[in-house]
């Protein structure tokens, strides 16, 4: 807890603080634009069409969850919900890059998992901003 925070009587924060989020977000935001053009530019002629698509997929995903942890950031809505996004987008898309990668298998049973932390994630923040708009009267 910070001193402001124990200072100001406010609790502990939990979960990723906004300047982790907007610098998770703006990662996993370059990153896929990279990874985006490796899968163009690279991918083309060494995998089949069907690994091609499920690469772009795990791209796609890490691009929309980066720039909703920057939403998210700029919205000052820091907490467990962007760690619970970032957590499923590392899961979700790196299990489906390792599945290109590999052809193993095993990583497409994984990626369901990120996709349960993606969905907690907007179902905590989609709560916690309910929860605020209620007691603002909103």
């Amino acid at each position: 807890m910070s001193a402001r925070a124990k200072a100001s009587g406010m609790p502990a924060q939990r979960g990723l603080s906004l300047r982790a989020t907007a610098v998770a977000g703006a990662l996993l935001a370059g990153t896929a634009v990279a990874l985006g053009a490796f899968g163009t530019h690279l991918l083309t002629d060494v995998v089949v069409p069907s690994r091609l698509a499920t690469f772009e997929t795990g791209v796609r995903y890490q691009m929309f969850h980066g720039l909703g942890l920057l939403t998210i950031a700029a919205l000052r809505r820091a907490g467990i919900a962007p760690a619970l996004l970032l957590a499923g987008t590392v899961v979700f898309s790196g299990s489906l890059y390792a599945l290109v990668a590999t052809d193993v298998s095993m990583f497409g049973a994984v990626a369901p998992i990120g996709g349960a932390l993606l969905l907690a994630g907007w179902g905590v923040l989609t709560w916690s901003m309910a929860r605020q708009a209620s007691a603002a009267g909103s």
